[in-house]
């Protein structure tokens, strides 16, 4: 697990923190239940994305372990700032979070001249929750010689027609791998963006699309089954799931060793205490192994972590994507 500066507590310990927190709201524990209220997840993917299964995965433990019933709220689009639109939206008071990719927070203030959100004041670091890496795959629209990054890259050249490239979304990680890619051969190519990886998929078996970039788990299977082939992956070794497939490194692109990872949030200006609470109530459900379990099998590594902790990890990745757009010129409107 990842270290984190809070010691894992006991239930009991849990449970007075947590009702010490919703207290802070005007409610107990007990009038909250009443209420049957809920602890909204605002989700940044469709149903069947990856951050879909983080939340629903987490909230099915927090229901188990605390009572807290979790409800996810789907907000797919435009790269994670529909989901961020709704969270500045909601109350300051702990009732929501974000369940989100970590570019939301590292590159899109970046990526973006006007964000709509300010990742400094409009979204509160609560804790980690995953990591995982990315995967190229070609479809049936790329010739089946067609097996590593190189032969890939010469095929874009020679076809530049059918250089369409899918992904998540719009300034996503995924998409913005594919950029740093095929920035350094000046190649042409399209993007296409989908809302979420679900339907990126479907596109890309129907040949709609010739590649996409999507976290690993997500293509594991279609890999194996032949219909899609995965060329390489972003991890710093081979994935375990994958072990015939190189890594970008052992490719020749060193700079393609990216991590994806996905984390929640709550609102500017909830309090410290209540923040606090909650990321304990996290890092306990992302400890489990039903949790732990459910994410392997969409190719993700279980990671809670301090509030503390999250933010530091956000400040040294804006430094370093800061570095990355502006060495690639890589912008959005």
């Amino acid at each position: 697990m990842h270290a984190s500066s809070f010691t894992r507590p006991c239930f009991g310990r849990r449970s007075v923190l947590l009702a010490a927190a919703l207290q802070s709201l005007g409610l107990s524990r007990a009038a909250h239940a009443a209420r049957d209220a809920a602890l909204r997840l605002l989700c940044s993917g469709p149903p069947g994305s990856i951050p879909d299964v983080v939340a629903r995965a987490v909230g099915e433990q927090l229901l188990s372990a605390s009572g807290l019933r979790a409800l996810v709220d789907n907000r797919p689009g435009a790269a994670g700032r529909l989901s961020i639109a709704a969270l500045k939206a909601a109350p300051a008071d702990g009732s929501t979070m974000l369940v989100a990719q970590g570019a939301i927070a590292t590159v899109y203030p970046y990526l973006y001249e006007k964000p709509g959100y300010d990742a400094a004041t409009d979204l509160q670091p609560v804790s980690l929750a995953s990591e995982m890496v990315l995967a190229l795959a070609v479809g049936p629209a790329v010739p089946p010689e067609v097996t590593s990054i190189e032969a890939f890259t010469g095929w874009l050249r020679r076809h530049p027609a059918a250089a369409n490239l899918g992904s998540p979304g719009a300034g996503t990680l995924p998409h913005l791998l594919e950029a740093v890619l095929l920035s350094v051969d000046h190649l042409p190519w399209q993007h296409v963006a989908y809302p979420g990886g679900p339907p990126a998929i479907t596109a890309l078996l129907g040949g709609q699309i010739a590649a996409l970039v999507l976290p690993e788990g997500l293509l594991r299977q279609h890999h194996a089954s032949g219909r899609l082939r995965v060329l390489a992956t972003s991890g710093a070794t081979r994935a375990r799931s994958l072990p015939d497939v190189p890594t970008f490194a052992e490719s020749g692109r060193p700079d393609l060793v990216i991590q994806e990872w996905f984390a929640f949030f709550a609102p500017g200006g909830t309090t410290r205490e209540v923040v606090a609470a909650l990321s304990i109530e996290l890092q306990d459900a992302l400890a489990r192994p039903a949790v732990a379990s459910a994410y392997a099998a969409a190719g993700m590594v279980a990671m809670g972590s301090s509030p503390s902790a999250l933010a530091a990890r956000i400040a040294a990745e804006q430094k370093t994507w800061q570095s990355v757009l502006r060495a690639h010129r890589i912008y959005a409107e």
